[in-house]
């Protein structure tokens, strides 16, 4: 029936009628499309407000010993603040001095940690104390440019935070030029409409934690100085957002220049029975695990940090983890050899 059927073709009136129709769709995406780009190009890179920290340094040597740790140590600093080629020498234990370089590309961007050494040219010399506090605790440069979240310090307590200030004004100045982070179309879209932003502390920062080995000074370490529950809870990619349960595991890793060809996916670290790594360890084998340093080659973790905290804290972190609740989140794998996929 429908083989001898004739297509009659579209009359003059009716193609111009479509024609017209496609031409004005057309138009009126190209207005879209320049529209949002210019409001993106407009909006994006616009000044921050936030305030400045009471905090000024200090030349006590308690203080400054106590910076250094949390620098080298649970904090991290040095993991991010030397170039790319130095950092195994800082996780097998040489105190580089905190020139910056670390570089991560990711779909907003390519970010690279800045010289962090008192030098007046290209470091943090010509910054006041209150400048570089506010960066720390509010994600907002001396310029006003907004950071973003890859230094989880917001609710450092005040005594950590001069101590970290107090440590940074105690080096001595380095030379050294490291090009400013960049972002992509993606990053600017992003920041234009509010995805991404300064963030500042969700709870009013303490002026001091006592340092002991109970659960409560472990929840302080894991979420405002060590950063585990950044790792170890799952996020989106392109914000930052968080989108998983706190310490159920799931953020991945893809390869970069350090992590040797592999891409990781963070474990579980609750204490579930039948998914979190925690419920089978006693707290000598945490503790053995953070002296042991780094399994695997290229791990985002960082272990060789790690491995300087003191038996004290480490004891902190494990109590505060097996307080938590226990949650169902199974992680296939953990590490992904060259080749695989990571998980959607």
């Amino acid at each position: 029936m429908y083989e001898n059927a004739i297509i009659e073709p579209l009359k003059p009136k009716k193609m111009k009628t479509l024609f017209n129709i496609v031409k004005w769709l057309s138009l009126v995406v190209a207005i879209l499309i320049i529209g949002f780009y210019s409001f993106v190009q407009l909006k994006w890179d616009h000044a921050w407000d936030a305030p400045y920290p009471e905090i000024t340094s200090s030349r006590d040597s308690s203080m400054i010993a106590r910076g250094k740790y949390l620098a080298y140590g649970p904090a991290h600093c040095g993991t991010c603040h030397v170039p790319m080629d130095k950092i195994m020498e800082v996780e097998n234990g040489n105190l580089l001095p905190l020139t910056g370089g670390w570089e991560l590309s990711i779909p907003p961007g390519i970010f690279r940690a800045p010289n962090i050494t008192p030098d007046m040219e290209t470091g943090i010399g010509k910054l006041t104390d209150k400048e570089i506090a506010r960066t720390l605790r509010h994600s907002v440069g001396s310029d006003g440019r907004c950071l973003i979240p890859l230094m989880p310090f917001q609710e450092l307590s005040d005594y950590d935070l001069t101590a970290v200030l107090s440590f940074l004004r105690s080096q001595e100045g380095v030379s050294h030029e490291v090009k400013r982070s960049e972002f992509t179309f993606i990053g600017k879209a992003l920041m234009a409409c509010g995805l991404i932003k300064p963030e500042g502390p969700k709870n009013p920062p303490v002026k001091d934690m006592k340092i002991d080995s109970t659960a409560e000074y472990g929840s302080y370490l894991a979420h405002s100085v060590s950063n585990c529950v950044g790792c170890h809870t799952k996020r989106d990619l392109k914000t930052g957002a968080f989108i998983g349960v706190p310490f159920a595991g799931g953020m991945q890793f893809a390869p970069d220049a350090f992590s040797k060809g592999l891409a990781f996916v963070s474990p579980n670290l609750t204490p579930d029975t039948e998914t979190g790594i925690m419920a089978t360890w006693d707290e000598q084998t945490f503790i053995k695990r953070f002296k042991a340093n780094r399994l695997h080659k290229g791990s985002p973790m960082p272990w060789g940090a790690f491995s300087r905290i003191n038996d004290l804290e480490v004891k902190a972190i494990y109590r505060f983890l097996k307080s938590l609740d226990p949650v169902n989140h199974k992680i296939e794998q953990i590490v992904y050899s060259q080749g695989e996929s990571l998980p959607e």
